[in-house]
């Protein structure tokens, strides 16, 4: 069975959390004896073709990228076109206007899954315009997989637009790497930089985006009764720093872009990890099942979008309302305070992980879905 997944950029572009989630799925599915690739966009396509572990990469030319919305030309319609003719399942990945254009004018009559990982948040004006051609590709998809049955119920365009026999929820997963001899290694000397001591600390983890809510994390801050780390770099760290000047956080440590050595060695050694995201262009929350992953508690915001889901309340973490510095700095203090609860969150928290998140549970989620459309 050959899957080929559509998205606007992929690997070895400067990687994101939905070209991580692609990743994730196309290792997961080939563990199940599916054979993925992927079909992108870049500004520099040479090579042409890129061999991962995951599948071959086929990259045509992205000409701009207009609101992070990458635009090709005829050659890109042409190689979509024989890619696609040669696989069995076309899986496109949503958001990417241009996608629908290539399904459109392409032609290409195979079985389709969409995995409808955000709804458009900011760009209202690109929404509207887009809004016709968005909901004809969504009619036309044999499946659309949300990632979480929150997110498919509380979505004004999946509960208008694609029936019930259609939408489907599966979350997204990562494989386990905690225990990889490669990936989970690390030296506790990694993180001398950050000077934390043996002290406990709370990580909020990712790129600074307009939606991670980190903001909220600052105003709550002095009010926490540890260091904070908050790792990542992106354009709102200006704002960011400038904020935790304003407020008095001096318990914020920003540790900028971090390596995998020291993400693992900071996922390994935090009391909990924290996402303050306060929009829905938080759609599920990646970074979540990383802690879970590593058996580690979390502290989120309600949004109506799949992180409540990822993190269970008052099982795995703590969900608290968005954009509300005092009750997420309760929520923080609870699990900073009580070394007890934050163990047995996270004791359950890598259960759920097993359960739900792992690369055995993503790929036999996906091959199954894949095994209906084309039945």
């Amino acid at each position: 069975m050959k899957v080929l997944h559509i998205y606007r950029t992929y690997f070895p572009d400067p990687p994101g959390g939905l070209q991580e989630a692609i990743r994730q799925i196309s290792l997961s599915t080939r563990a199940c004896g599916v054979e993925p690739g992927i079909f992108t966009l870049s500004p520099n396509p040479v090579p042409r073709q890129v061999r991962f572990p995951e599948g071959i990469v086929t990259r045509s030319r992205s000409w701009a990228a207009p609101a992070s919305c990458d635009l090709g030309g005829l050659e890109s319609l042409r190689q979509y076109r024989a890619q696609a003719e040669s696989v069995d399942i076309l899986h496109f990945h949503f958001p990417w206007p241009f996608a629908d254009v290539l399904h459109l004018l392409g032609r290409v009559k195979k079985p389709t899954v969409m995995t409808y990982h955000s709804d458009v948040v900011r760009q209202r004006a690109l929404g509207y315009v887009y809004g016709p051609l968005m909901r004809s590709t969504l009619r036309s998809m044999s499946a659309v997989v949300a990632t979480s049955a929150v997110y498919a119920q509380s979505s004004p365009v999946l509960t208008s637009v694609v029936d019930e026999g259609r939408l489907k929820a599966i979350p997204l997963g990562i494989i386990d790497y905690r225990d990889d001899p490669v990936l989970g290694r690390f030296s506790p000397r990694c993180l001398h930089r950050l000077q934390l001591g043996d002290e406990p600390y709370v990580l909020a983890l990712g790129v600074l985006r307009y939606y991670k809510g980190l903001h909220t994390l600052i105003e709550a801050a002095p009010s926490i009764a540890s260091k904070i780390v908050i790792a990542g770099s992106g354009p709102e760290m200006e704002r960011l720093t400038a904020l935790a000047c304003e407020v008095g956080a001096n318990n914020v440590v920003f540790a900028g872009q971090v390596s995998h050595e020291e993400k693992v060695a900071l996922l390994s050694g935090c009391r909990a990890l924290v996402m303050p995201s306060h929009l829905r262009s938080e759609a599920f929350g990646m970074v979540l099942v990383e802690a879970e992953m590593f058996g580690k508690p979390m502290v989120c915001c309600e949004m109506g979008s799949g992180t409540s889901y990822v993190n269970e309340h008052g099982v795995t973490g703590l969900v608290v309302p968005p954009e509300a510095p005092v009750r997420f700095a309760a929520a923080v203090n609870e699990l900073v305070n009580d070394e007890v609860l934050a163990r047995k969150m996270g004791a359950a928290a890598r259960e759920r992980y097993e359960r739900l998140f792992s690369g055995p549970a993503l790929g036999n989620a996906y091959r199954g879905l894949y095994e209906e459309v084309l039945g």
